[in-house]
């Protein structure tokens, strides 16, 4: 079999330090549960502001993993 079937999930990573370092945290927790991670998508940016300067960057992500071959 030549194809690949993916299966796709949302996630939301945060970070203090900037967009890489969000997207950074986001993959690798996904990572924690799921496995055969092959591709993101970054979906939305957004971000906290505190006493008028960016606290925190905030991207969502769509993450796709390949289902596991039938045996």
């Amino acid at each position: 079999m030549s194809g690949h079937v993916y299966r796709v999930t949302e996630v939301v990573g945060s970070s203090a330090e900037g967009l890489d370092s969000a997207v950074r945290t986001a993959v690798a927790r996904a990572a924690e549960t799921l496995h055969n991670l092959d591709w993101f998508e970054m979906t939305e940016v957004r971000g906290r502001i505190e006493d008028g300067r960016v606290a925190e960057y905030q991207v969502g992500l769509k993450v796709g993993f390949r289902l596991d071959e039938e045996s």
